[in-house]
């Protein structure tokens, strides 16, 4: 009996190291990046209303995703801010996507997973404002996550600090969409909102349909999301979501998808500081 039950323990434990060694989902193959049609920057459209997608993101079962605002789904209007009592269009709803043949589908939105949770930290409801657009498999081959011109991600920081350089890429077709536009660089004024937002100033700032763009660090390091228009604290910044905080969030919500890192190098010296 002593012999079977030490058998016992050894055979459970062995299954939990293997269960904790499982392996990370696996990546998939992505279009040469000179090649793609989808790629972080791309247009989104959800039943009319305009953002800019942000970074590519994979999970599991092989499905890949555009991130988006959460905002550009929900339907209170674009004064209403609070993703814990605005109304938001259902997961499922279609999503045009630049350069895609077929509509993506939107798999994920904060703004819905914190009502389903009964979300009432004040600064979450602000500032958790991130979605997941899954890309049709019509599509999947037409998919890299480099970010065009600087490369990258490489990766996920969880903070900026005032003075930091920062870089964006995209620019809305509201404003023309003019490819030289699209690189941005500014430097970070710092976080707030318990980690929550980033207020950042670029050149130039973003603008409404510029929402959801991504944010990189000065090593190509991903950490935010466009999501506001600021006046303080200085006209004219921008309010960047927290993309660790965000996904943190996504997991807790029983959904789980990994950030794509760029298949090019980032190229930081092709953006010079243009501020402080």
């Amino acid at each position: 009996m002593h012999l079977r039950t030490r058998a016992a323990i050894l055979g459970t434990a062995l299954m939990a190291l293997l269960v904790v060694a499982a392996p990370a989902a696996a990546e998939p193959t992505w279009a040469p990046a000179g090649e793609a049609d989808i790629r972080p920057g791309n247009m989104t459209f959800t039943e009319g209303g305009q953002c800019t997608s942000n970074f590519v993101f994979f999970d599991a079962d092989d499905n890949i995703y555009i991130g988006q605002a959460a905002h550009c789904s929900g339907s209170g209007g674009s004064t209403a801010t609070n993703g814990c009592d605005t109304e938001s269009l259902p997961l499922g709803t279609e999503v045009e996507i630049e350069g895609a043949s077929q509509p993506g589908t939107l798999a994920y939105n904060s703004w819905l997973a914190m009502q389903e949770a009964g979300e009432t930290n004040d600064d979450t409801c602000q500032f958790n404002d991130f979605a997941l657009v899954q890309i049709d498999p019509a599509d999947v081959d037409k998919v890299n996550p480099t970010i065009p011109v600087l490369g990258g991600p490489t990766g996920i920081d969880e903070t900026t600090t005032p003075g930091e350089k920062v870089s964006s890429y995209g620019n809305s077709s509201l404003r023309g969409g003019l490819d030289l536009l699209k690189p941005k660089t500014g430097t970070s004024l710092g976080q707030s909102a318990g980690g929550w937002t980033h207020n950042v100033l670029t050149v130039t700032p973003g603008i409404p349909g510029d929402s959801g763009s991504g944010f990189i660090d000065r090593e190509g390091r991903a950490f935010g999301t466009l999501s506001t228009l600021q006046i303080l604290p200085l006209a004219g910044s921008n309010g960047v979501s927290d993309l660790s905080l965000a996904l943190d969030y996504l997991r807790s919500s029983g959904f789980d998808a990994e950030l794509a890192e760029g298949t090019e190098r980032f190229r930081d010296s092709l953006l010079p500081l243009a501020l402080g």
